[in-house]
């Protein structure tokens, strides 16, 4: 019985020796492909250009990949990130580049805004990003592995100046009964406050309250005169330093921590929301004080037109903020009923053509863009495409722009 034992297993043995045999025969090495794409950068470092935002700063070229059957087809993806953060899905600026296209630009206001609202890199400290390239393809008999390369820039941001606050107040003897009222932050620049107030002839102060202690903003001509409705430039000091306001009234009091500015607004220049006139059906004429949007398009699928719920800005009433989810194509009209109207209402758009004909465009994230505006068929018949991520829409009615961003 031992011997048969013995003999099952030394059988048993050699099978198993054969067969791993048979398997590394088997075996064979993956014959190495020529990789043909070179990516180069226009250069290894640039300073964001704070006096040309929307010119290009850097632009990345790259070779085609190698060249394939006629049954392949080669796509190509690029994707921009800050080193350290992997391309990862929530930070990474992907697009699918078209055919023949085989470079990639980004202006100093889009490096800019995507730093210090999509990266999250602290003002004023210089960054590297990286961009990369995928060549890949699809169909044909045999796989083929896709072709990558990344570089590496060095980036300068622009210098901005940034005031640390906990809170922004309003004090002074102008505000009747009340020691201090806090500012709120704008929800179109959270580094901006503003608020609308009464107040009465006296002082007005501005102090600001930060790890404990408070300072006051102090224009930097150190004037207590009130110019009203300028944007001034400020600085900070501890002791206590006020306007003088002379005339009572409403006032809206705005100050830009990023941009260290303040603007007072007094009741001879006060800001008034936006009106626009259009012509309803049979020929009735419109006049609507804009103050709520409504999107309309395929967004919709051109049937009830979607309310906004847009917030007014403190900071001007001709600034509008959507903080909804909604993305796709569309534009933003400013009637919500469901008769034809919505089709002949005042329409804010993608701007028509340089021949005057309809235009559909997309937004890009953080880059503020040309909002136009007007009730002809061709202006009525443009559209923006709100990307994909975007949280939240800023309409500045009086500046004329737009802008999309994931917060």
């Amino acid at each position: 019985m031992k011997r048969i034992n013995y003999l099952y297993q030394t059988l048993l043995a050699s099978v198993l020796l054969l067969s791993f045999s048979a398997c590394k025969k088997q075996i064979n090495d993956i014959e190495k492909v020529q990789e043909t794409i070179e990516l180069k950068a226009s250069s290894a470092s640039v300073a964001l250009d704070e006096n040309d935002l929307s010119k290009d700063i850097i632009t990345f070229n790259w070779l085609p990949a190698r060249p394939q059957s006629d049954d392949h087809m080669v796509s190509y993806t690029t994707k921009l990130d800050v080193v350290g953060n992997n391309f990862g899905p929530g930070t990474a600026i992907m697009n699918y580049e078209d055919d023949g296209v085989y470079k990639r630009s980004f202006t100093s206001e889009q490096l800019q805004n995507w730093a210090n609202q999509k990266w999250g890199i602290p003002v004023n400290r210089p960054f590297t990003i990286e961009f990369r390239v995928v060549a890949q393809w699809e169909g044909g008999k045999t796989f083929e592995a896709p072709e990558v390369r990344t570089i590496r820039v060095n980036v300068t941001p622009i210098k901005t100046v940034v005031f640390e606050a906990d809170k922004v107040f309003l004090g002074g003897s102008a505000i009747n009964g009340i020691n201090r009222i806090e500012m709120a932050k704008t929800l179109e620049n959270l580094n901006q406050y503003a608020h609308v107030l009464n107040l009465q002839p006296g002082n007005l102060e501005i102090p600001v309250e930060h790890n404990g202690i408070t300072n006051y903003i102090v224009s930097s001509d150190a004037s207590d005169e009130l110019k009203d409705g300028t944007t001034v430039p400020i600085k900070m000091r501890e002791n206590v330093f006020s306007w003088k306001i002379e005339t009572a009234g409403e006032y809206r009091v705005v100050v830009n921590m990023q941009k260290a500015t303040a603007t007072i607004y007094s009741p001879a220049k006060a800001l008034t929301p936006r009106v626009v006139t259009w012509t309803g059906d049979g020929s009735v004429a419109q006049t609507t004080t804009v103050s709520e949007l409504w999107m309309h398009g395929a967004i919709n699928s051109w049937g009830t037109p979607i309310k906004m719920d847009c917030k007014v800005s403190l900071a001007d009433p001709q600034i509008l903020v959507y903080n909804g989810g909604r993305v796709g194509k569309a534009k933003f009209i400013v009637y919500g009923g469901t008769d034809n109207n919505k089709n002949l209402a005042y329409a804010f758009t993608a701007p028509v053509s340089g021949t005057g004909t309809a235009q559909e465009l997309t937004l890009v994230l953080g880059t503020t863009t040309t909002l136009a505006g007007g009730t002809t068929s061709a202006q009525r018949n443009s559209y923006y495409t709100i990307p994909a991520s975007t949280n939240v829409v800023v309409f500045d009615l009086r500046n004329n722009t737009i802008l999309a961003e994931k917060r």
